[in-house]
């Protein structure tokens, strides 16, 4: 990957669009929604109130219905309330939910490019991610998701992934303390490749059942990113903290495309405003905490575990290839 393509300057335009039944690609929408004002937008996601994700929304939430008067009301769903991550977003390809913010890799299921970002060691830092998500590259690569009803109103953050063990199981250490780990992923086709090739065992399910599972057993370890794990009280039915940071997990923030095409330019330029402010918000949160939130887990109790990782990193090179084949996004040859 030329190492360019990380260093972008953020791209910070929003896009104003000509006529409310036009989608962002320019092109007339003929499903979209007849809208009648006051609306309610309804907006899921899996993690809490105020876990950073939960906090943005809840600014999103106050800017919209403050600029637009009470036109546009958010109602907020956090939890799980609605279904999980991946149900989610297959809701909102169904119309059956307005709005969610989940994983880049979970939307993935259906445009495959638009979950590059989570690729295994793709980033040093968060500026280099956050600068690859802005850019023009993914601004297009965001496009790929309007023929599943989904429209990305800006790029919310959830941190670098890492690993979490059992007292049972131990800490990992090495890329041999990976082998046959019976390991909790998001139903992410590249997190879960990502596993494989480390040799875990990766296993899908809803996050907001997953301490529970932990709890009883049924997983060995998880990963997550550090302020997930925190604030979602996962060092209590975990022990060892691997920072590993194998995953950088960029976030959209979708609306769905029939209601966009069908929002005034007006409304459709406070909602772009509105989630840009929220997302900053979201990455101030998400950084500080996840320095913050390592002290904080070895107050409870937690041991962090700092293994080297460059044979992490060889052992997942070939993850890219095994999603994308000879049909790897321009923005990473």
């Amino acid at each position: 990957m030329k190492k360019h393509h990380l260093i972008l300057t953020t791209v910070t335009a929003l896009f104003l669009l000509t006529g409310c039944q036009t989608s962002s690609s320019g092109q007339t929408n003929p499903n979209a929604v007849e809208i009648s004002y006051p609306l309610t937008i309804h907006a899921g996601y899996s993690t809490t109130e105020d876990d950073p994700r939960g906090l943005a929304l809840k600014i999103f939430q106050d800017t919209v219905q403050q600029k637009t008067n009470g036109d546009i009301i958010i109602e907020l769903h956090p939890a799980g309330e609605l279904g999980s991550d991946a149900e989610l977003i297959e809701k909102m390809t169904k119309g059956e939910v307005d709005m969610t913010v989940s994983s880049a890799g979970n939307y993935a299921v259906y445009a495959p490019r638009i979950g590059v970002s989570a690729l295994p060691f793709l980033f040093e830092n968060f500026e280099s991610a956050w600068a690859f998500v802005d850019s023009d590259d993914m601004q297009e690569i965001n496009k790929d998701l309007e023929s599943y009803n989904m429209h990305v109103l800006s790029y919310f953050d959830n941190g670098f992934r890492c690993v979490t063990t059992s007292e049972a199981v131990g800490a990992v250490n090495s890329v041999e303390d990976m082998n046959g780990l019976n390991i909790r992923t998001p139903e992410n086709q590249i997190v879960m490749e990502t596993m494989k090739a480390l040799s875990a065992n990766p296993q899908s399910f809803p996050f907001a059942e997953l301490k529970q599972a932990l709890a009883d057993g049924q997983f060995d370890a998880q990963e997550n990113p550090i302020p997930i794990i925190y604030n979602n009280q996962l060092y209590e039915v975990q022990k060892y903290l691997s920072v590993t940071n194998h995953s950088y997990d960029a976030m959209p923030l979708t609306i769905r495309q029939d209601i966009w095409d069908g929002l005034t330019p007006e409304y459709q330029d406070i909602l772009s405003i509105a989630a840009e402010v929220a997302g900053k918000q979201n990455r101030v949160l998400i950084k500080n905490q996840t320095t913050d939130m390592v002290k904080r887990l070895e107050a409870e109790g937690m041991e962090i575990v700092y293994p080297d990782l460059k044979p992490f990193q060889e052992a997942t090179s070939g993850v890219k290839n095994i999603i994308y084949g000879q049909d790897l996004p321009d923005v990473l040859k």
